[in-house]
C-alpha cells in the first residue's frame, strides 16, 4: 500500500556513483522565458527613459498657480515666492472642486502670506496699504486704475484675510474663541460687499483639517528621528551583533540555545504579561481609565491609548494568547525538535566552512534597492508627466465652462466675448497625447515589473545559497571536497544557465500577486457598496489567491533548490522537488516547519530583547537612563523603529540559515532514497542524523 501512494509522486531517486552534488555538465533552461525577460528588462528601461524625458517631478514638490507656473522654484522669477495665495477662498468650497482638484479662483505665488484683515476699497484709499495689497495682486496694477476696474479685469482680490502658510499654501488663520469660530482674532470679517462670519471659510479649509493634524504629528515623529537616530543606529549595531553571536553559537551549541531561545523567549513574554497587568492595576481608580478605546476615537497623540486600561487590558489577552499557543506547540512537538536541533546543527557546520554566505544578504539587499529605487523613480516621473490643461471658470451661466482654453490668447478669443466674466486659469495636469493616453498602462507595466524583478532576485539569491549548500552535503570528505569559493561558483551557475527558469519562477508569483493588488484595489472601491454576495465573493478570491502565493513561493524555493543541483528546467524541477517532499509528506510537515519554528523564535527573541531595551531606555521608567535618553514627543517612535528594523536585519541572517536547512533538507530526502547505508551506497548524513533516524552505515568502523 505505501508502495503504491509512493508511484503516485514518482520513483525514488536510484543510486549513483559518480554523482557528487550540484552537476557541473549542465545546459540552459527555459530559454524561451529568459528571452521574454530580456525584452521586458529592455522595455522598463524604455518605458523609464521615456518617463524621466517627459516627467517633471517639480509638480509634486512646488504649488503651482493660475498660470502653471511654479512657486519658489530656484532659478526662475518666482524663487522668492514660496507660497500659493488664493484670490478666493472660499470658492474652493465648490463641488467641482474635488472633481477638478482646483479652485475655481485665480491663484498667484507670493513671498508672505496676508498678516491682517485688508479690504481693496481701503486700502485703495491709503497709499501705504494700498502698497502692500499690490504684493497680491496681478502685475500691471497701477494707482491710476480704479477699483471696479481692477476687480472687472480680477487683477486684485476683494478682500485679504490673515493667513498661515501650510503645505507652501495660504489658508485662512482661523481659530475659535469658546464655540465662536474666528479668523485672526476677530469673528466677522468685511469681504468688500458686507460683513461675514468666519464660520463661512470653514467649508473653503475644511479638507486642509485631516492633513493638518497629519502633518502636525509627521513634523513629530521626524522631530523624534532627529533627536534619537544615532541611538537608533547604536540599537541596530547590537542587533546584528547579537544576530551574528546567536549563530556563531549555534554553531557550537545547537542543542542547548534552541532550548535557551525557547524559554527566554515564553519568559519574555511572560514578563509582557506581568508588566501589562501592573500598568492595567495601577490605572484602576485614575480619572477616566475607564473610558473605552472605541468612545476615546483616534487621537494623534497615541500617548492618551496607554492611559486607560482597556488597551492594557488587550495586551494582557493577547500576549497570554501568543503565551499559551507556544507552549502547547512545546508539548506536542517536544520529540521533532531533537530532529531539527540535529539539522540545525549540521547547518551551522555548513555555514561555518563558507562564512561569506552570511553576507550574501547584503547583495541581495542591494540589487533590491535598486529595484525599488528604480520603480519608485519611474512611478514619480510618470504621474507628473502630464501637461499642464487650462480650463474656463466663470460664475454665472455660460456654455463653455469647464472646456479647455489657451491662456496665450484667451482675452481676444470668442470664448470670452460671449462670457466676459470668465477666466481661462489652470486646472489641473493631463494631456491628450497617445503617450498620456495610456500612461495608465505604464504605470500597470512600471508595477508588474517591479514585481518581476523583485521576484527574481529574491529567487537568484535562494537558488544561489541551495547550490552552495549542496556541494556541501555531497561532498564525500567535508571540508575537503567542498569546491573553492561555492557561492560564487553557485551564483555564476544560475546567472549563467538557470536566467530563465528564475525569471519563469518569478513571473508566475508576480502574476499571482498583481492579481491580489488588483483584488485589494476593488475591495477598497467597493467598501460603500451593499451588495453582500460581491464583498463575500471578493473576500474568498482574496483568500484563495493568498493561499496561492504562499504555496507558489514555497513551490519556487523548492525548485530553485533542484534546479541549482541537477539543472533542470523549472516545471521539471519543480515536479521533482513537489514528488519528493509528497513522498516525504510527514517529514516535510514535522521536521521542516519544526526547525522554520525554532529559527523564528530566534528572530522574535532579538526583537524581543530589543524591543524591551529600547522601551526602558526611551521611556524614562529606568532612573539610569532618564539623564541619557532624548526627550520625544511619542517615546514609541525609536521603540518601533528598532523592532521593526532589527526584525529585519534578525530575517536577513536567519534566513540564510533557513535556506540552508530547507537544502540540506531535500539533500536529507534524497540521501534516504539513493542509499542504504551498504558500502557501495553509504549515507551521507551525519551522524548524529543517522542514530537519530536509528540508520547506520556499513563501512562505520564501530560496525
Amino acid at each position: 500500500m505505501e508502495l503504491e501512494e509512493k508511484s503516485k509522486y514518482g520513483e525514488p531517486r536510484k543510486h549513483d556513483p559518480n554523482f557528487r552534488g550540484p552537476i557541473q555538465n549542465r545546459g540552459c533552461t527555459d530559454i524561451v522565458c529568459c528571452i521574454l525577460f530580456i525584452i521586458a528588462i529592455l522595455g522598463y528601461i524604455a518605458v523609464g527613459i521615456l518617463a524621466w524625458s517627459q516627467g517633471d517631478p517639480r509638480k509634486v514638490i512646488y504649488p503651482t498657480d493660475s498660470r502653471g507656473q511654479f512657486c519658489g522654484q530656484v532659478g526662475t522669477p518666482l524663487e522668492k515666492k514660496p507660497f500659493l495665495f488664493y484670490f478666493n477662498i472660499m470658492k474652493c468650497a465648490s463641488p467641482m472642486v474635488l472633481l477638478e482638484f482646483q479652485c475655481p479662483t485665480t491663484q498667484m505665488c507670493v513671498e508672505k502670506c496676508p498678516e491682517k484683515f485688508m479690504t481693496l476699497i481701503n486700502a485703495y484709499a491709503t497709499s501705504s496699504d494700498f502698497a502692500y495689497y499690490k504684493n497680491f495682486c496681478e502685475e500691471g496694477v497701477t494707482n491710476t486704475m480704479g477699483v471696479p476696474q481692477i476687480l472687472s479685469q480680477r487683477l486684485c482680490p476683494a478682500m485679504l484675510l490673515p493667513s498661515k502658510p501650510f503645505t507652501r499654501r495660504c489658508f485662512p488663520a482661523l481659530g475659535k474663541k469658546g464655540d465662536v469660530i474666528t479668523v485672526g482674532n476677530s469673528s466677522t470679517f468685511n469681504d468688500g460687499n458686507g460683513i461675514r462670519n468666519a464660520k463661512d471659510l470653514i467649508a473653503g479649509v475644511q479638507n486642509a483639517t485631516v492633513v493638518m493634524e497629519a502633518r502636525q504629528v509627521v513634523m513629530k515623529i521626524f522631530e523624534d528621528f532627529t533627536h534619537s537616530w544615532y541611538w537608533i543606529l547604536l540599537g541596530l549595531g547590537i542587533a546584528m551583533i547579537i544576530s551574528l553571536l546567536f549563530l556563531i553559537l549555534l554553531r557550537f551549541l545547537a542543542g542547548i540555545m534552541v532550548w535557551i531561545m525557547i524559554a527566554m523567549l515564553v519568559a519574555v513574554i511572560g514578563y509582557g504579561i506581568f508588566h501589562c497587568y501592573m500598568e492595567y492595576a495601577a490605572l484602576k481608580g485614575e480619572p477616566g481609565a475607564n473610558v473605552t478605546i472605541q468612545d476615546l476615537g483616534f487621537q494623534t497623540d497615541f500617548t492618551v491609548y496607554l492611559q486607560i486600561r482597556q488597551t492594557w487590558l488587550a495586551f494582557i489577552i493577547i500576549l497570554a494568547i501568543v503565551e499559551v499557543i507556544i507552549i502547547l506547540l512545546l508539548i506536542f512537538l517536544w520529540k521533532r525538535i531533537l530532529i531539527a536541533i540535529a539539522l540545525i546543527k549540521e547547518a551551522s557546520r555548513a555555514i561555518g566552512h563558507m562564512l561569506c554566505s552570511l553576507f550574501y544578504p547584503l547583495f541581495t539587499f542591494l540589487l533590491l534597492a535598486v529595484v525599488i529605487i528604480y520603480w519608485g523613480v519611474t512611478a514619480v516621473f510618470l504621474s507628473t508627466s502630464n501637461q499642464a490643461v487650462y480650463k474656463i471658470f466663470n460664475e454665472t451661466n455660460c456654455e463653455y465652462s469647464r472646456q479647455t482654453c489657451d491662456p496665450a490668447n484667451y482675452s481676444t478669443s470668442p470664448m470670452k466675448a460671449q462670457c466676459p466674466d470668465s477666466q481661462c486659469l489652470f486646472a489641473f495636469y493631463g494631456g491628450e497625447t497617445p503617450y498620456h493616453k495610456y500612461l495608465i498602462a505604464l504605470q500597470f507595466y512600471n508595477v508588474f515589473l517591479f514585481f518581476w524583478c523583485a521576484n527574481f532576485v529574491l529567487g537568484l539569491g535562494q537558488m544561489t545559497l541551495a547550490g552552495a549548500f549542496a556541494s556541501y552535503y555531497w561532498a564525500a570528505k567535508k571540508p575537503d571536497d567542498i569546491p573553492a569559493f561555492p557561492v560564487f561558483s553557485s551564483l555564476g551557475r544560475s546567472l549563467r544557465y538557470h536566467t530563465g527558469t528564475l525569471a519563469f519562477g518569478s513571473l508566475i508569483l508576480s502574476i499571482i500577486q498583481i492579481i491580489r493588488v488588483l483584488l485589494e484595489y476593488l475591495d477598497h472601491k467597493l467598501k460603500g457598496a451593499q451588495n453582500k454576495f460581491a464583498k463575500f465573493l471578493l473576500c474568498c478570491l482574496k483568500c484563495c489567491f493568498w493561499c496561492l502565493e504562499k504555496f507558489v513561493k514555497f513551490l519556487n524555493r523548492n525548485a530553485y533548490i533542484m534546479a541549482a543541483i541537477y539543472g533542470k528546467n523549472f516545471c521539471t524541477s519543480a515536479r521533482d522537488a513537489f514528488f519528493l517532499l509528497m513522498r516525504n509528506v510527514i517529514r516535510v510537515a514535522v521536521l521542516d516547519k519544526v526547525t522554520d519554528f525554532i529559527l523564528f523564535l530566534g528572530k522574535l527573541l532579538i526583537v524581543g530583547l530589543l524591543g524591551v531595551f529600547s522601551f526602558f531606555f526611551f521611556s524614562g521608567r529606568v532612573k539610569a537612563f532618564q539623564n541619557t535618553a532624548p526627550t520625544l514627543n511619542y517615546y514609541w517612535v525609536p521603540i518601533l523603529t528598532m523592532v521593526v528594523c532589527s526584525y529585519l536585519i534578525a530575517h536577513a541572517f536567519f534566513s540564510v540559515y533557513s535556506m540552508c536547512v530547507d537544502t540540506l533538507f531535500l539533500c536529507f530526502l534524497e540521501d534516504l532514497e539513493r542509499n542504504d547505508g551498504s558500502p557501495e551506497r553509504p549515507y551521507m548524513m551525519p551522524e548524529k542524523l543517522l542514530k537519530i533516524l536509528k540508520k547506520k552505515n556499513k563501512t562505520d568502523p564501530a560496525q
